[in-house]
């Protein structure tokens, strides 16, 4: 597998994780209530210091009701070209599985698109995502199987699916080197 990208800068987490907070009207402890971690984490992540997993990302973006990109996502100049093996990632820590966040929903439009890279190994597991999001995957490299739980498919390069992105599901990669793209849609 290729080298990971430098991890998202913090400075955008922090202040879009503030910015949400404050919009939701949360303290610091209901939010890390709510999201399932530790006061003490979020304060730091908030203080733009530590290293948030994928999990936990996700976890405070379900809590805020807003979606992943929503946390991760820099400002986007009006032109935006992102090269192969670059763009803001995150790595799982269930599997070896890192999302590259391409595109955020812009205002008025609810979808985000994602390039991600799996090697075979431990599946990774997604909690549901805010009421109403489907996903769409569309498979570049290597075969992959997903979906919700219990109905997850086997997918080759240029297979697509769609499902509901509301309920537990899960990516498995299995055969080294696969990769496909994820739109998430939220209605």
């Amino acid at each position: 597998m290729s080298e990971v990208p430098a991890r998202l800068p913090m400075e955008w987490i922090a202040a879009s994780l503030k910015r949400e907070r404050t919009r939701a009207g949360l303290s610091l402890s209901e939010l890390a209530k709510r999201a399932g971690i530790a006061k003490s984490t979020l304060s730091q992540l908030e203080a733009a210091s530590g290293n948030p997993s994928m999990e936990t990302i996700w976890a405070l973006g379900v809590a805020l009701g807003v979606p992943f990109s929503a946390l991760v996502e820099p400002p986007v100049p009006s032109v935006r070209v992102i090269r192969a093996g670059e763009g803001p990632a995150v790595a799982s820590e269930q599997a070896n599985y890192v999302a590259t966040l391409l595109s955020a929903s812009p205002p008025g439009a609810r979808r985000d698109i994602y390039h991600l890279r799996a090697e075979p190994g431990a599946a990774r597991t997604s909690e549901p995502h805010i009421p109403g999001t489907v996903e769409h995957l569309v498979v570049s490299t290597g075969r992959v199987k997903a979906g919700p739980a219990g109905e997850e498919a086997e997918l080759n390069p240029g297979d697509y699916m769609s499902y509901r992105g509301d309920v537990a599901h899960s990516y498995e990669a299995l055969v080294p080197g696969t990769t496909f793209v994820l739109v998430m849609q939220h209605t």
